[in-house]
């Protein structure tokens, strides 16, 4: 079973692209990168699919270093003519294990222009760390992450489900469905694997030795990541005890109740961040354009998968009971899953959202999510409670210079004028939590749609 991923849009107009360069696709392990590319390489008339973990594959890496003959040799051990180079798909998996592959992907671009080059490999940064020569300017990259909820639902098969969830603004109609098929996506995530299984038996007692599997992998490569004995402990304590404190901003020093300093959890920390198995979300103070991260203040924790987080947190079955998933573990849940949606949508940039805080010594505001659009950061809370308790939205709109502002819940979508608590009149529009990934089409609408003056 494979999956209809978005990304495959992107690779198409690779495909037809003028000035294609060799494409590195990135992402954790099994985010689905090998069977995305295996899909996409129907689109040719040829293909030569490598996997450099394949001994024989990387031996003809390892044995040439000029490229026109090593293109002539993997043509000729796959009977393929050398006159149909752009026709040609080359799939590189897991480059990561032959540093000198990656270094020769900028002769492809150089002296083979014509081949359709990709690459994949998990734990890419610290391979490409040992590539001396790196191809600068002369590859392109593509991110790929866990299935998201718009792909989920195409996965699923759920074709009028697809179609409300893509009508900006939402059918009243629509928002029941879509909230329950939300809430199954919530409690299981968006591992390919994950929904593979989950479609075949629908039952979530079938689910814990997948997730165990995956948990499993990225821990065995915790030597990957580490380069001494010491980091590897770090590392491991991180992973054992991450998930427990998503509900918080966090600090590096004696992290999880341990002994270690902040150097080495920071270090940990970003090594980890690099793999895409935790990122660090730092806070902005900026109340518009560009939102700059502020690395110096404590960071929220963000899981690869939010149906890994909760499994790992055994708060699934619970979840299965709720209405609305906004109180789950402390409220942390809904806002981890829409980071997700948001991070989902990137695909040539590994860009992250920021929350907003305000910090005073006698008090401290703090807004979820701020999302930039042309001039205007939008504040974004992720509540269930009522308007009036959106006290640091309202200190945002306070001291920005628009009056757009979002509340994400589990209610119906609808548009309020409303004021803040030192009366400053703006615009509330409260979005149905399963519309993240659609928050961009949604926040356009918004400010193309609405004014205090109507």
């Amino acid at each position: 079973m494979s999956f209809k991923r978005h990304a495959i849009t992107y690779l198409k107009k690779w495909k037809s692209s003028t000035n294609r360069k060799p494409l590195i696709l990135r992402g954790a392990r099994q985010v689905g990168k090998t069977t995305l590319v295996r899909e996409f390489a129907k689109n040719y008339r040829n293909h030569i699919l490598l996997n450099l973990e394949k001994p024989a594959d990387r031996t003809i890496f390892e044995t040439y270093d000029d490229i026109g003959e090593l293109v002539e040799a993997l043509f000729l051990a796959h009977n393929i003519s050398p006159k149909e180079q752009d026709g040609t798909l080359l799939f590189v998996d897991e480059i990561q294990e032959l540093p000198k592959a990656i270094a020769l992907l900028r002769y492809f671009y150089e002296e083979v222009p014509l081949l359709h080059v990709i690459a994949a490999g998990s734990l890419l940064e610290f391979a490409m760390k040992e590539v001396a020569n790196f191809p600068v300017g002369r590859i392109e990259y593509l991110y790929l992450y866990p299935l998201n909820f718009h792909e989920y639902l195409e996965a699923i098969g759920h074709s009028t489900a697809v179609k409300q969830l893509s009508t900006v603004p939402l059918r009243p109609i629509a928002h029941q469905v879509l909230l329950g098929l939300f809430h199954r996506y919530a409690i299981i995530g968006g591992m390919p694997e994950i929904v593979k299984t989950d479609i075949k038996d629908n039952n979530l007692a079938s689910l814990p030795r997948v997730y165990e599997s995956i948990w499993a992998t990225y821990k065995n490569d915790v030597e990957k990541y580490a380069t001494n004995s010491s980091e590897r402990k770090v590392i491991k304590h991180i992973m054992d005890t991450a998930h427990l404190y998503m509900d918080q901003r966090v600090k590096f020093q004696n992290f999880g109740n341990s002994n270690y300093r902040s150097r080495e959890v920071g270090e940990a920390m970003r090594n980890l961040d690099a793999a895409k198995i935790i990122q660090l979300i730092y806070p902005t103070t900026d109340t518009a354009p560009p939102g700059k991260p502020d690395i110096k203040k404590s960071p929220r924790l963000q899981f690869l998968d939010t149906g890994l987080a909760s499994y790992t947190l055994g708060i699934q079955a619970r979840m299965l009971g709720m209405k609305d998933l906004s109180p789950a573990f402390k409220g942390a849940i809904i806002p981890h899953l829409i980071i997700q949606e948001l991070i989902s949508l990137n695909r040539i940039t590994n860009t992250k959202p920021n929350f907003w805080v305000r910090e005073k010594k006698q008090s401290s505001s703090e807004v979820d999510l701020v999302y930039s659009h042309g001039d205007k950061m939008i504040p974004i809370e992720i509540k269930s409670g009522a308007t009036g308790t959106l006290k640091s939205l309202h200190q945002f709109v306070d001291r920005t210079d628009h009056p757009y502002a979002v509340r994400v819940y589990a209610g119906a979508f609808k548009v309020e004028k409303l004021n803040t608590i030192e009366g400053t009149p703006f615009l509330l529009m409260n979005l149905p939590y399963y519309l993240g990934t659609q928050l961009p089409q949604y926040i356009e609408y918004f400010l193309d749609n609405h004014s205090l003056e109507q």
